[in-house]
């Protein structure tokens, strides 16, 4: 695995509004994945989370985590491993507002819960098919 920064091939699929999967660690160490949204500014991950949700528990007990992010050939995708450095209510729901309308192109339409913003640090990264990385074995 590499480490940041990532090529400029990786940026341009991380920066668009692909599928991603986020994986958190359960109380026991059992890892659990979950589709998500993110969006990718400066080197970071950006995720929203309602405030309800056990992988915001997951991730206040232990910020390690993983994203995999798939192109839109699903061979093709780029996995960054890091941690959650930072932790803040979404006051306003001003971050999932930025996050759905990259998505969708339209504000979140959810606004009864709270949501909690979490800031992704990238300590290491690998892509598969297209964004083959490196440091990744052939075989």
């Amino acid at each position: 695995m590499s480490k940041p920064p990532l090529p400029p091939e990786a940026v341009e699929l991380l920066r668009r509004p692909n599928p991603c999967v986020m994986a958190t660690l359960r109380s026991d160490g059992t890892p659990v994945t979950t589709p998500t949204w993110y969006l990718w500014e400066d080197g970071r991950v950006l995720v929203n989370l309602d405030e309800g949700r056990v992988r915001l528990k997951h991730l206040r007990r232990d910020p390690r985590v993983s994203l995999t992010v798939l192109a839109d050939d699903w061979y093709t995708h780029v996995t960054l491993i890091g941690r959650v450095t930072e932790l803040r209510d979404d006051e306003g729901l001003k971050d999932i507002d930025r996050v759905s309308t990259h998505y969708t192109g339209g504000p979140y339409p959810d606004r009864v819960r709270g949501r909690v913003s979490a800031w992704i640090e990238v300590e290491r990264w690998h892509g598969w098919g297209e964004l083959k990385d490196s440091d990744q074995p052939s075989s």
